[in-house]
């Protein structure tokens, strides 16, 4: 006597015994996922944001002469590069918000640079632009990056510069220049304050000087391994798509 298939009484048939069908089995106990640690890219990424905002800053004001211009440039262009590769590394320590913020830096020395050294017609005028578009990037960077406060306020100082800047490009207005030289010293001293925090955080494994980090970023730093690991499957680079 043979036994009765669960199917034929009323029960679900085994997936595994359907023909033409292949089950593979749960894969998450033989998955897993490597970190690799990287010292902190960011104390670099707003040093050179320091160095190149006083440069510039001081050739809006007047402490450098026109015939500076070329000099200027050349000084800015290596900015381009350090803060790329800045991005470069914290898209790798997954960290979106500083990677994207630090790429679009960088991307903004690129031009700069470019024109002062091309003598393009009316390169000025591009860089107001520019530099207002810039100004609506910087508004939408600073609405996600209010947990990572010392972030923030990098953002919320270069606004008022962005601004002063492509208004003086597009106007010619020789005060707004002088405006946008003294902004970007301010920017400057932010960064530079920023960077040394950042940095005295890294080496003393502690915060040292207030960073006003809030919510998620201050779970970063102040939690447990567990909480840096949560929701790691759902992350790009593990997830299959982004």
């Amino acid at each position: 006597m043979t036994a009765a298939s669960p199917a034929a009484d009323g029960g679900e048939q085994d997936p595994a015994a359907l023909p033409g069908r292949r089950f593979e089995p749960d894969l998450r106990s033989m998955t897993r996922i490597n970190l690799r640690p990287i010292a902190s890219p960011m104390p670099l990424g707003f040093f050179t944001i320091a160095i190149a905002s006083v440069m510039t800053g001081c050739l809006q004001l007047g402490i450098f002469g026109e015939e500076a211009r070329t000099a200027v440039a050349f000084t800015v262009l290596p900015a381009f590069v350090l803060q790329l590769l800045v991005s470069f590394l914290a898209f790798g320590a997954r960290d979106v918000i500083a990677a994207t913020l630090m790429a679009v830096f960088a991307g903004s020395w690129l031009p700069y640079s470019l024109i002062m050294l091309s003598g393009a017609a009316d390169g000025l005028k591009v860089l107001g632009v520019f530099n207002l578009a810039l100004l609506c990037f910087g508004a939408l960077m600073s609405a996600v990056t209010r947990p990572k406060r010392a972030l923030w306020l990098v953002i919320a100082v270069s606004l008022p510069r962005w601004a002063a800047t492509g208004l003086a490009g597009v106007t010619g207005a020789e005060w707004l220049t002088r405006t946008s030289g003294a902004l970007g010293l301010v920017v400057a001293l932010v960064a530079m304050y920023t960077a040394f925090a950042l940095m005295l955080e890294d080496m003393r494994s502690e915060q040292v000087l207030p960073l006003g980090r809030s919510g998620p970023a201050h779970l970063a730093v102040e939690g447990d391994l567990a909480v840096q690991l949560r929701n790691l499957e759902r992350q790009a680079g593990v997830r299959r798509t982004l």
